[in-house]
């Protein structure tokens, strides 16, 4: 697992999977349903980019994230049934 504190640390991981996969930056964005200039940016380090795109880079080269560090998220709530009737 590689450790990301930083939008370069982000886009120097991501240049690198791209490689070890044999695509290019075009490859990429078409698999993604991005731009090339998105791609560009990202591994680029460029820290104003889409959340909702990056996942998508990130899935297009098969990653996933992972946070840790952080406390466990609480269950979502389930609604409340109403076993009481009228």
């Amino acid at each position: 697992m590689t450790s990301i504190r930083s939008p370069q640390q982000l886009g120097e991981a991501l240049r690198a999977a791209r490689k070890q996969l044999g695509l290019t930056q075009p490859q990429l964005a078409l698999a993604a349903g991005v731009g090339v200039r998105f791609i560009v940016d990202l591994e680029a380090g460029k820290p104003t980019l889409r959340l909702e795109n990056i996942l998508r880079v990130i899935d297009a080269l098969g990653g996933e994230i992972q946070l840790s560090g952080l406390p466990s998220a609480a269950p979502e709530a389930q609604p409340e049934v109403n076993d009481h009737g009228p």
